[in-house]
């Protein structure tokens, strides 16, 4: 068992390194809303959330991670008020069979509110467009998860997901009596996450690589174009067990992410949260290079009562020109 571990590892790695290898910055992608951020334990450090074990979280992000949840039930609901006053919502849930036995199976559901945009065409008057309505652009995705782990230092995860982009029914000329022809720009398609996580035996390190948005190209009116594939590594580790390994105490987690993105440059990722009581959270996080994204602060509160677990988690971003970013999510386990 232990060498099919280390060989699912290598494997891994390798298919990383060679997608990435290969891989062309496009400077553009598609469905870019799966791209951002939706957990504010995640935001709050940084994105750099690859090596941590977070329950029915760990969808949006490595789905191996799901297969280390200690609950036999873990529900998560939040909210994102993004810039140009975009609004996701998203709820993720996972359950162990048997105690764990057969695995962790997950759920994930992601829905993108963009509010009323104006449409307009080109037109021969003063002003060059002719106002033609509102539309209302809209996002979502639907997905299902495996997760599993092969002893006890090394899970493998696997998500698929229906996505669907709704553009507009737009309008594309005139027909001979005057009245808009309109298309409806829509796509939708299968995407693939995918991720291993192995505990290395020293301390609380943890080692981890995933792969998100694997889905071949769509067409948007004849225009092909790829999903936001990212590729990532990243390393965690509880830094108290330096010191005394096992405390409850006091707890500071240091994760660190080296993201490879389809579209845009590599970025290093990295966040800090410290825990006290295993109860109170205060966490930091920094993705660098990037544009307008700042620093993101975020806080929590976790508590559990007999078999109960209940937290909720709030986190702020720095987005520079743009509003600021606020994330909120509650968090249940049974």
């Amino acid at each position: 068992m232990k060498r099919l571990s280390y060989l699912l590892l290598i494997l891994m790695v390798v298919t990383v390194g060679s997608v990435t290898a290969q891989q062309q910055k496009l400077a553009q992608t598609a469905m870019k809303f799966l791209s951002v951020s939706v957990d504010p334990r995640a935001a709050a450090l940084g994105d750099a959330l690859t090596a941590v074990s977070h329950g029915a979280t760990s969808l949006f992000y490595n789905p191996s991670g799901m297969a280390w949840q200690e609950s036999n039930l873990d529900i998560i609901v939040g909210q994102t008020q993004w810039i140009a006053e975009i609004n996701y919502s998203v709820a993720s849930l996972s359950f162990r069979p048997g105690s764990g036995r057969f695995g962790v199976i997950g759920f994930s559901v992601l829905m993108v509110d963009y509010g009323d945009l104006e449409e307009t065409i080109r037109f021969d008057n003063d002003q060059g467009f002719l106002d033609v309505g509102t539309f209302s652009p809209s996002a979502w995705s639907y997905g299902v998860g495996y997760a599993r782990k092969f002893s006890d230092r090394f899970s493998v995860g696997l998500q698929v997901k229906m996505v669907n982009q709704y553009l507009a029914n737009s309008v594309i000329g005139m027909d001979g009596e005057g009245e808009y022809m309109r298309e409806n720009v829509e796509e939708r398609v299968l995407a693939y996450d995918f991720g291993v996580l192995y505990k290395t035996g020293f301390r609380s390190l943890n080692f981890a690589v995933s792969a998100r948005n694997f889905a071949p190209e769509i067409t948007f009116s004849e225009e092909g174009v790829a999903l936001p594939l990212t590729l990532n590594i990243g390393v965690s580790m509880n830094m108290m067990d330096l010191i005394n390994q096992g405390s409850t105490v006091h707890e500071f987690l240091l994760s660190v992410d080296a993201a490879n993105p389809r579209d845009y440059s590599e970025q290093i990722k990295v966040g800090g949260e410290y825990t006290f009581l295993q109860t109170f959270i205060l966490r930091a996080g920094y993705a660098f290079p990037t544009d307008e994204q700042g620093i993101t602060f975020g806080v929590g509160l976790k508590q559990s009562l007999n078999r109960f677990g209940f937290g909720a988690d709030y986190s702020y971003t720095d987005f520079g020109v743009f509003s600021n970013v606020h994330r909120i999510a509650f968090r249940f386990s049974l």
